[in-house]
């Protein structure tokens, strides 16, 4: 049971994700904060990309407010492991970049702690209710506070990224599996896939 009155969009994206989670509410807070920085609609066929730089439960309210998808090659995952979302508007060439700033006192090492025991399943039932209380208040916190507590609001450092494009494909002469042309890598005189390539680094 949440302490805080949900908006009808903020529904509809618990709805989308499937629970109602600090998490969601940050990519909520910065798809609301996009809109009005950029003064944008959700998207149709790409007039906006979105960047993010993290696959936890944020990106779903981000895809569902700003209808930024995978499938349309306008949602962009950079894996830097960061509360950060970056929008650009192909027709006005406005961006914005969001960066959560975190919230003082959610990583005290009892609040380290009682969560870990929560998702590792062995918390009692008290300490299960003490962490929804935790999580209650820390959404509430993020559904009131000022868009300039929460974000860091900046120029991206990137460019927008180009449209999706369809590329041909082929099979892989390994597996056989049909794989699009940037993804086929060459191994022994055979075009073959990612999963069939022999991966080579050093270090780097």
């Amino acid at each position: 049971m949440t302490v805080f009155a949900m908006p009808e969009d903020l529904k509809a994206a618990v709805t989308f994700h499937g629970h109602i989670c600090p998490g969601l509410i940050i990519g909520y807070r910065a798809a609301k904060l996009a809109v009005k920085e950029l003064d944008l609609h959700r998207d149709q066929d790409e007039e906006l990309v979105a960047v993010v730089e993290n696959d936890a439960c944020g990106v779903d309210a981000i895809q569902w407010l700003l209808g930024c998808s995978f499938g349309k090659g306008n949602l962009i995952f950079r894996d830097q492991g960061k509360q950060a979302f970056t929008i650009f508007r192909r027709d006005t060439g406005k961006a914005v970049r969001l960066v959560f700033k975190g919230q003082a006192g959610t990583n005290t090492p009892e609040v380290i702690a009682l969560r870990k025991k929560v998702m590792e399943g062995t918390a009692t039932a008290a300490e299960k209710a003490q962490f929804e209380v935790q999580k209650n208040e820390r959404m509430r916190w993020m559904m009131e506070a000022a868009d300039e507590e929460l974000f860091d609001c900046r120029q991206p450092t990137f460019p927008v990224p180009e449209r999706a494009r369809i590329f041909d494909s082929f099979p892989c002469e390994a597996c056989g599996e049909v794989t699009m042309e940037p993804r086929l890598r060459l191994a022994a005189g055979k075009k073959v896939c990612l999963a069939c390539a022999e991966p080579y680094h050093r270090g780097w």
